[in-house]
């Protein structure tokens, strides 16, 4: 858990940096008085809302893992703690590398749009590999840690009876 949390958190803090250097450069630039470029296109404001969403759900995962690293480690810390903050770290990673994945993609579609149409659907097609493949790899490691967690315990209800 604690290699998981320290690899995860690397992944996290290199997404947190993406997204706010991003935020602050817009695609296409901006004019004198600071207005963006491409104020009027929808997909600016995809491209804001995908890279702040990927801004604060990193923040939110880089937190979780942070969290499991700095932990005491208690036998009462693994039941229900640590678990919790794995599975809440995993999902907002995927979350943030979806989102960060998205607003690459809308800020291709501003920079392309009006010179190649025809290029958006391999982008996309390509762009949307890291994202399934963070899925696919870390998926099993979710669904076991929610269900170790959560599921049915190895003790089962003891019975009254008694076998002689």
């Amino acid at each position: 858990m604690k290699d998981t949390a320290n690899s995860c958190s690397l992944v996290a803090a290199l997404v947190v940096t993406v997204a706010f250097a991003a935020a602050f450069t817009l695609p296409g630039g901006s004019k004198d008085d600071g207005t963006p470029n491409y104020l009027n296109k929808p997909s600016l404001m995809v491209f804001l809302a995908a890279d702040t969403l990927a801004l604060f759900s990193s923040s939110t995962s880089l937190l979780m893992f942070l969290g499991i690293l700095t932990s005491r480690y208690s036998e009462k810390d693994f039941l229900r703690s640590l678990p919790m903050k794995m599975g809440i770290g995993l999902l907002t990673l995927f979350l943030s590398i979806a989102a960060m994945l998205i607003a690459f993609g809308a800020s291709l579609h501003l920079v392309l749009y009006h010179n190649v149409n025809w290029i958006m659907v391999p982008i996309g097609l390509v762009a949307s590999v890291p994202s399934l493949l963070f899925a696919f790899l870390q998926f099993p490691l979710l669904v076991e840690l929610l269900f170790s967690t959560f599921g049915p315990s190895i003790f089962g209800k003891q019975s009254d009876e008694i076998i002689m």
